[in-house]
């Protein structure tokens, strides 16, 4: 058996037609037994969708392929023919089935709904499971969207340091990097001495591949960074993450309608990927986890970009009457709430906001 080629599961369900001999490994989501007959959903995580194998008694192993649990490990080759049943369009028919690795009665991941906190408490199982498979499959379809987007257009991606001595404006503290003695780290002048450190100075994870991604656009002219980011910021809310990947793009030669018309062209690009190729998942989570997201994501796939200046947005929200936590005044920056209200409310639709009063932003942006 192990000398016949794999095919994933993906792949089987996309060739949607009958074959005489297939190979598929994965792992079981659940068995059923009928009077004389097993049926398994078979994952490999390739794919959301599970593909039904059928063992009949004519399998040597029958008896104990009949008796495998939810999670157990299985290699089956057999002939793949159109289903009677409802459900699925093919089915295999398994001929040589292996069992490459049982699960007790206990394997925490069974055929129900199992919460986060609980996922979390096993967190080298949930993987398997159907919410963490959808995140990490379009995870994995949008990082190689956002290469593919930049590639296209002639963009050079830039691998930016990811331990720097580097800080970045506003971007919360750095985690530090050390090899010294935590407990009893070597001082001058009652200070730490960095100087003895591995790198003979104070170092940190990077904040943003901005300074670097600056310093390459003006070799390259047009530039991206994509990469790991972290943040020491003490704040527990839904948009702050001690870690996560950023996006970075560096354009020479450019001015602000062209940054703008990047974003757009970039926005629209990574939905439009998402929904062509990650149907599935996103189904998932529109059943499952947000109602009505695709259709969120297809309005913003044709939303209309609205361009206005800080001073019709805060004019605009000064206006709508509603009470924000955050008074709304001009010279004051927008605040989250601010923003998805101009978004959701006032425009139905994606947003760009121009002409910030100066003192609000970072001294090298352009007057």
């Amino acid at each position: 058996m192990d000398r016949t080629v794999r095919t994933s599961i993906r792949q089987v369900l996309a060739a949607a037609q009958p074959q005489a001999e297939v190979c598929v490994k994965g792992w079981v989501r659940s068995l059923r037994r009928g009077k004389g007959v097993a049926f398994v959903a078979l994952n490999d995580g390739s794919c959301f969708a599970t593909l039904q194998v059928v063992f009949t008694p004519e399998l040597e192993n029958y008896a104990a392929a009949a008796k495998v649990g939810t999670g157990a490990c299985l290699a089956v080759i057999g002939e793949l023919v159109e289903s009677p049943a409802a459900g699925q369009a093919l089915e295999l028919l398994a001929r040589h089935v292996e069992i490459l690795g049982d699960a007790d009665d206990d394997y925490p991941l069974q055929k129900k709904r199992h919460s986060f906190e609980f996922l979390r408490s096993i967190a080298h199982l949930r993987p398997r499971s159907n919410t963490f498979g959808a995140v990490f499959r379009i995870r994995s379809a949008l990082a190689f969207a956002v290469h593919k987007f930049f590639q296209e257009r002639g963009f050079i991606y830039v691998q930016t340091p990811i331990i720097t001595a580097n800080d970045c404006e506003g971007a919360g503290e750095m985690f530090r990097v050390s090899t010294l003695d935590a407990e009893s780290p070597p001082r001058r002048e009652g200070r730490i001495d960095w100087s003895q450190d591995f790198f003979g100075e104070r170092t940190g994870l990077t904040v943003s591949g901005q300074l670097q991604g600056e310093l390459f656009a003006t070799a390259f002219s047009d530039i991206y960074t994509f990469g790991p980011t972290f943040r020491a910021e003490n704040s527990h809310t839904s948009r702050h993450a001690a870690e996560f990947w950023m996006i970075e793009p560096e354009i020479a030669f450019a001015d602000l309608a062209d940054d703008c018309r990047l974003g757009e062209d970039f926005l629209r690009y990574l939905v439009t990927y998402a929904l062509d190729n990650c149907s599935e998942d996103l189904e998932f989570f529109n059943q499952r986890i947000e109602p009505g997201l695709i259709d969120k994501l297809e309005s913003l796939a044709r939303a209309e970009f609205r361009t206005i200046s800080y001073t019709e947005a805060v004019s605009l929200l000064q206006k709508s009457g509603q009470a924000f936590e955050f008074p709304v005044n001009w010279g004051g920056d927008l605040q989250s709430e601010h923003e998805r209200y101009l978004t959701e409310k006032i425009f139905s639709g994606p947003v760009f906001v121009t002409d910030y009063p100066k003192e609000i932003k970072a001294f090298y942006m352009r007057l």
